[in-house]
């Protein structure tokens, strides 16, 4: 392979990426990598955190283009190739780039190194603003659309088009954003969005319509092979299964539904209570052990065992997000309690409808489940905010548009193993043991050099050395780990739970962005976006009481940007009058 190759260089504490030029060889490695750390080159020890590279310390002498390096960056699934460096840094020097000050660089450069820019309000289009800030921050999808090519002038066409030149305009500039050519697309496109009030003013639409709709349109013109490997370069057909488009290639859910008729299950439990009730009656021997059963209790068991059955029917189907069933809305009976989103979504995937029995020859009961059975590298939730209410008593009986204000909390992970089908929890399951085994072997490693250096400090009359060498055992176990990942030579099938997937997958995602609402009114109200900063500040402390980060974020108020906090998005959980959540996009974590 030629040309260069992303490299994520860890130095103790420190990360940063690099292009790695493969033409300079390894001692233009060490040279680029002196330049950024102040390491000399005869100190630094590198070996490979990533599968595929050279086997440990890497030598002076090491022709680097021997190595498939394509082959390298497909086992991280496109992601920069993990490198460790070991070595002190010699006495710092001046810097030797020159200083540029922010007035001097032009508007683009500028928009990265400030706060994103937003959206002007265009007549109640909050709703369509919220959800562009949320998809800004998904690059695979904006490669996608980068290599799509209209080939007629439409409506749909217009769409898509104007919401990528939107994309591209909001990193080019700090000033906000007027994304009226896209307005005028969305209401050509849906015409129930350009809907106007009595007094002619535009009226506010549903946030999660018009991303569903989106999705809709994106995935009938994003159905060639080019936008699916501009999305995901790395992905196998094997990955993509029956994914055609990228829409359904990046957000689509492979669901595995299963129907079982109650009627007979109800019979079956009968017919065991009275098996069970008669093999309490069986004969012991001398020694306890049970010897036979009484002829009822055998002939219960067979007609339990024997007996007519309708078998489960099991069918397949795609959608593009899971939803947290909010009770307390339109099923204002139900039994169960929903306070967190696990047990929200958990709701949704189970349910009962009337269904004809072919062996009852009539209608029946069925349990309807649902599992996962492919997982897709963006992950959407709805939470199930608003509902239709029957108003019989009113003149028109059309019902009025209801809004759920209790609260349900949600975590920055969703873990969605439980969720999965059989099959997936399996391949999902390797991950998560070899991880734990991983962590247990080296809070062993810890454990053992503390001991070590313990035993060391007693018999060195506590010297210096002997303090430096207990500081440096996390970079010990750390280098000993690259170490045996280095040396490997074959890798484990971990099997495949969906495309675009990180290597060693273990089902949870990591909340990058929310789209909210404000108000009790389910036909007004206000929307905003909330957004994981792509390029954190570096002040990441933990959440009070917590082991989470408080990690950098920003709020977008259609044109007006606001940095907040992780601890700040995870109170949007609803409960009162504040903005609550109402779609929640998360990425596969790695």
């Amino acid at each position: 392979m030629s040309g260069t190759v992303p490299l994520n260089v860890k130095w103790g504490k420190e990360a940063f990426t690099m292009d790695f030029v493969v033409a300079g060889g390894v001692k233009g490695l060490k040279s680029e990598l002196e330049e950024k750390t102040n390491v000399p080159s005869d100190r630094m020890k590198l070996m490979p955190k990533s599968k595929g590279l050279w086997k440990g310390v890497l030598k002076d002498d090491f022709d680097l283009s021997t190595l498939d390096w394509q082959a390298a960056m497909a086992k991280s699934k496109g992601g920069p190739l993990q490198v460790l460096l070991m070595g002190s840094a010699a006495k710092l020097a001046a810097p030797k780039l020159k200083t540029v000050f922010l007035e001097d660089l032009p508007p683009e450069e500028i928009a990265k190194v400030q706060e994103p820019s937003g959206l002007e309000n265009l007549g109640n289009t909050c709703y369509l603003n919220s959800v562009v800030q949320c998809l800004r921050a998904v690059p695979q999808m904006r490669r996608g659309l980068e290599k799509y090519q209209p080939t007629a002038s439409t409506a749909q066409s217009l769409f898509l088009t104007s919401l990528r030149d939107t994309l591209q305009n909001l990193d080019r500039t700090t000033d906000p954003v007027a994304p009226s050519t896209f307005v005028r697309a969305t209401k050509m496109s849906f015409p129930q969005f350009a809907q106007t009030a009595r007094n002619g003013a535009p009226m506010q639409q549903d946030a999660e319509e018009f991303f569903s709709g989106l999705l809709t349109i994106a995935s009938t013109a994003t159905s060639g092979d080019e936008c699916i490997k501009a999305a995901l370069p790395f992905s196998t057909d094997k990955e993509l299964g029956d994914a055609r488009n990228m829409v359904d290639a990046l957000f689509g859910l492979k669901m595995e539904e299963t129907l079982t008729c109650d009627e007979f299950d109800k019979k079956e439990d009968k017919k065991k209570d009275a098996a069970a009730k008669d093999d309490d009656k069986m004969d012991v021997d001398d020694g306890g052990a049970a010897t036979a059963t009484t002829p009822a209790a055998a002939a219960a068991t067979a007609a339990a065992n024997d007996g007519p059955k309708e078998a489960p029917v099991k069918s397949y189907d795609l959608h593009r997000k899971l939803v947290c069933n909010i009770q307390g809305g339109s099923d204002a009976g139900a039994q169960t309690n929903v306070n967190h989103i696990a047990e929200g979504i958990a709701l949704s995937l189970h349910g009962k409808i009337e269904k004809h029995s072919d062996v009852l020859g009539r209608n029946a009961i069925w349990t309807r489940t649902q599992r996962i059975a492919r997982l897709p590298p963006i992950l959407t939730v709805q939470f199930g905010r608003f509902y239709w209410k029957a108003t019989p008593d009113s003149d028109d009986h059309a019902g009025v548009k209801c809004k759920v204000m209790k609260p349900v909390a949600f975590n920055n992970i969703l873990d969605v193993y439980e969720f999965c089908s059989d099959e997936v929890k399996a391949t999902l399951k390797k991950a998560r043991d070899k991880a734990l085994k991983e962590e247990e072997d080296m809070i062993n490693r810890k454990l053992k050099g503390s001991v070590d250096a313990a035993g060391k400090d007693e018999a060195a009359d506590k010297k210096p050395a002997a303090a430096a060498d207990a500081s440096n055992d996390e970079d010990d176990a750390e280098l000993q780990a690259a170490l045996a990942i280095s040396m490997q030579t074959d890798d484990e099938d971990f099997g495949v739970a969906g495309p675009g997937l990180p290597k060693e997958f273990q089902g949870q995602y990591e909340l990058f962005a929310v789209v909210t609402h404000k108000g009790r009114d389910a036909d007004g109200g206000h929307y905003m976006a909330w957004v994981k900063a792509s390029n954190p500040s570096g002040n990441t402390d933990k959440i009070a009481d917590t082991d989470e980060d408080n990690e950098d974020w920003f709020v977008f108020d259609d044109d007006e940007v606001s940095p907040c906090k992780t601890e700040d998005v995870l109170k949007l959980k609803g409960g009162g009058d504040w903005h609550m959540s109402y779609l929640n996009f998360y990425r596969a974590k790695k």
